[in-house]
């Protein structure tokens, strides 16, 4: 059965709950970093720790380099839909609004890529319940983004819509990461290809743009906030990220952006001071039941409870 279509083993929702902790958490160290830093550096520094992270776990096992044209070219695309273009969008856009906004915003990612998986493969098709779960999602952004689109393209509308474009390229990513499992590229090595890649696509632009040679010294709280953002809500979250692609497939593991913006939006709440409205709560609750449905479980279930009174050959196997 192709990955998309069984239902995750245990493990594999325990990885999705951890990697939705590690990548809630990025908003969180994104909102600390940006009041020191500019985004195209934090971006750089993000990725640029996370890959000297992983070159060292890579000689500390004993893991080769992966090499070859190929597969370099395949790390730059990676680089560039996974890192480079959602690192950017989503540290800009936070720069106008908190950070459990672009968490929600972010959750949109399942949406956009059971449509792009439905267009670009064979085995993770859109069905009724996706379809349904779609509608429902998209509702959520609606009611998320609110009267401030009609209002005319303002700067918080510009940053909520740069979220949500790299909502759609994470969706891309995911179908496009699919390929290393092909190559025989294993998870750390992959993270560690990807993330090194994203810094040489990254790095001459933010020496150019930033000049961060002429920045104050960032103050010891955003200086903590990259490590986090590089150690935790990249390098080990990019580790995890390809072993769920390989094992439970794209549209599976895009469901972890239904838990990230719980996590996001306490520790915008509780560190932060952000505050919570009553329309981001909907729009969650919204994007939540979207998930649901694309997921499906629970409604296979559902309607798989046996009726009152049944006799024991009517009752289906659960």
């Amino acid at each position: 059965m192709p990955p998309a279509n069984r239902p995750m083993t245990p493990s594999e929702w325990g990885l999705l709950l951890g990697l939705s902790l590690l990548w809630g958490g990025s908003f969180f160290f994104i909102g600390v970093a940006l009041r020191a830093l500019p985004p195209l550096t934090l971006v750089t520094c993000r990725v640029g720790l996370a890959a000297l992270i992983l070159a060292l776990v890579l000689r500390v096992r004993g893991i080769p380099v992966p090499r070859g044209a190929s597969v370099w070219l395949a790390f730059l695309g990676a680089a560039f839909l996974n890192n480079a273009v959602p690192f950017c969008l989503i540290a800009w856009g936070q720069t106008h609004i908190a950070s459990g906004l672009a968490a929600i915003l972010n959750a949109t990612t399942p949406v956009f890529g059971v449509l792009v998986a439905h267009v670009l493969t064979d085995d993770e098709r859109l069905t009724g319940n996706r379809l349904a779960g779609v509608l429902a999602g998209l509702g959520g952004v609606a009611v998320m983004v609110g009267p401030s689109v009609l209002a005319g393209l303002g700067g918080e509308a510009l940053a909520q819509g740069a979220v949500l474009l790299a909502a759609l390229s994470y969706a891309f990513a995911g179908i496009y990461g699919r390929r290393f499992k092909r190559m025989g590229i294993p998870p750390l090595p992959a993270a560690a290809g990807q993330v090194t890649a994203a810094t040489l696509l990254l790095a001459p632009i933010a020496l150019a743009v930033d000049r961060p040679w002429m920045l104050a010294p960032p103050p010891i709280a955003a200086l903590a906030a990259v490590l986090g953002l590089a150690a935790l809500s990249t390098a080990l979250a990019y580790v995890i990220f390809f072993r769920l692609l390989a094992s439970a497939g794209a549209t599976n593991l895009m469901l972890v952006t239904f838990l990230i913006p719980v996590s996001a939006l306490l520790l915008g709440a509780l560190v932060l001071g952000e505050p919570v409205v009553p329309r981001q709560l909907l729009g969650m609750a919204l994007i939540g039941a979207g998930l649901v449905a694309i997921d499906g479980r629970l409604l296979r279930w559902r309607f798989a409870m046996p009726r009152p009174g049944a006799a024991p050959s009517e009752r289906p196997d659960l």
